[in-house]
């Protein structure tokens, strides 16, 4: 690593963090130049999140064994407000803001600014108008936080940190759930913290973004500090950062499959489908499209698109109004009104919100696994609880979930596994049609690479893919066809090999509807 003049702010010096029966992190350390972007890469479970909650004090001394220093003097923080009033601050991936309180509210929940006894809000108003300017967000301080998007949610976050005169600024997977222009938005404000002396340590999977930002990178695998990259003097890219977090150099990211596609067997006629709060307005214009058996075929478009409601509305009518069009499968019409329908025809829906909508954290792995048909497994209406251990360890090993145990709670698990856990849900129902929505959102290349096997091989026993993603590499690594959205209206339709990022993109922005 190369000598720099700049101070050190925070060192943390041999690490170890137990649970039962997994040791998630091993003589860690790690050290961190004041005024710089630093970022910690890894794959899902390797420890990164685990650390920066041993830093922030989620993890109170005595928890864990190893020493941290920050600013010359070692700390012992036994919560996260001793951290926050030494000046380190943590945004997690699922933001801590209160939906039905307004952006002011949130930024001094807990720190509100008084007038003797009574919350001065007039104060508190003009103090957030001035942090909103700083992360450039001119969003009136009284509007409810569930009335922005997730980017600006990120910015009052960030507003909320400066209040706390941060001096640490920890992000965890800040762009995860962001477009494109949020993401770009949220990056150049990082340089802009960088500027005024705010040091920052990034976790992101999106190692383009790691490349573009960071001064450093620290690598940790299987909870043990690999290296730390000067990304200037080290000549860092993509494929640097990846042979440090998986160990080998992935040669091939999309697994190659002989695609041995059969017949229609899964086709959408005319879906018009309304928005469930504005009757003015179609989420779904109109659409078709068709599946063959064992053919992956993908869906682009932009954050907005429709590409979600159009799934979901089709999964159960999950999503919006229904006003007219056709299901056909195997060459027959069928009627799908409701989610167990849906499950009985032969349809699974992997959401692309894991936490929210894939899976019930308080569960363990076994319950999530068999949630979805539990008439699999059950006896005159009772669940066999030898047989739901049964199956759930047999995806357990077949989908390596890395956990001891089935009995583990999924809440324990990485983003990578509990994706895995929601893929093995829906798998035990034994679909015809799987829908993959967003399935390798915010999980690390090598869990993506697993992932990609799965489908390869679901696709290998016959089944029809639909798979929804942001990423077109990604959708053009996978699919065999990709179909594009725009404004809820289908507007392309295309083999893997005529489809590159330009023909998508101009697909996707592109109001011309395709013939059909």
């Amino acid at each position: 690593m190369a000598e720099s003049s700049e101070p050190t702010i925070l060192e943390m010096r041999s690490i170890t963090k137990e649970f039962p029966g997994v040791k998630a992190l091993e003589n860690v350390s790690l050290t961190v130049r004041a005024g710089e972007i630093h970022a910690i890469c890894g794959e899902n479970g390797a420890g990164k999140s685990t650390l920066m909650k041993v830093l922030s004090g989620v993890y109170p001394f005595g928890s864990y064994t190893g020493d941290i220093y920050f600013q010359g003097s070692e700390v012992r923080f036994s919560n996260i407000r001793q951290s926050e009033a030494a000046g380190i601050v943590i945004i997690h991936q699922e933001l801590a803001l209160i939906p039905l309180l307004s952006i002011t509210e949130n930024i001094f929940l807990g720190n509100e600014p008084r007038k003797g006894i009574a919350i001065d809000w007039v104060e508190a108003k003009k103090r957030a108008t001035d942090l909103l300017a700083r992360v450039g967000l001119d969003d009136d301080p009284d509007t409810l936080v569930k009335d922005i998007g997730v980017g600006k949610q990120q910015l009052v976050e960030i507003a909320k940190a400066l209040n706390k005169s941060v001096k640490l600024l920890i992000l965890d997977e800040p762009t995860a759930a962001l477009n494109e222009s949020d993401s770009q938005h949220l990056l150049d404000l990082l340089r802009g913290l960088k500027g005024r002396g705010i040091t920052s340590i990034m976790i992101s999977h999106k190692l383009n973004e790691i490349e573009a930002i960071a001064d450093e990178i620290t690598i940790i695998r299987d909870g043990r500090t690999i290296e730390t990259l000067d990304v200037k003097r080290d000549g860092v890219d993509e494929d640097r950062i990846i042979r440090g977090m998986v160990g080998r150099v992935l040669e091939n990211r999309f697994p190659e499959r002989n695609s041995d596609i059969g017949e229609v067997f899964f086709e959408v006629k005319g879906w018009t489908v309304q928005h469930p709060q504005s009757a003015d307005r179609l989420v779904a214009k109109n659409s078709s499209f068709t599946v063959r058996r064992g053919e992956v075929v993908g869906f682009a478009g932009l954050m907005g698109a429709g590409r979600t409601e159009l799934a979901m509305s089709i999964f159960g009518r999950s999503y919006g109004n229904f006003i007219s069009g056709q299901i056909i499968k195997d060459g027959k019409e069928i009627r799908i009104r409701n989610v167990d329908e849906a499950i009985d025809a032969g349809l699974a829906y992997v959401s692309e919100d894991r936490k929210a909508l894939g899976l019930n954290l308080l569960d363990d792995i076994k319950t999530s696994v068999t949630a979805a048909k539990l008439s699999k497994i059950s006896k005159f209406d009772v669940v066999d609880k030898v047989e739901e251990y049964n199956v759930s360890e047999k995806f357990r090993k077949s989908l390596r979930i890395k956990t001891p145990t089935v009995d583990e709670g999924v809440n324990k698990l990485s983003g990578g596994n509990q994706q895995k856990v929601v893929l093995a849900k829906w798998m035990f129902t034994d679909p015809d049609l799987l829908i993959l929505d967003e399935p390798t959102r915010g999980i690390d290349v090598g869990a993506k690479t697993e992932i990609y096997g799965i489908i390869r091989d679901l696709a290998a026993q016959g089944k029809g893919i639909i798979m929804i993603s942001s990423e077109l590499p990604e959708l053009l690594g996978v699919s065999d066809r990709i179909y594009t959205i725009f404004e809820g209206a289908i507007t392309n339709e295309m083999t893997a090999e005529q489809a590159n990022p330009e023909s998508l993109m101009r697909s996707m922005t592109s109001t011309n509807k395709k013939a059909s």
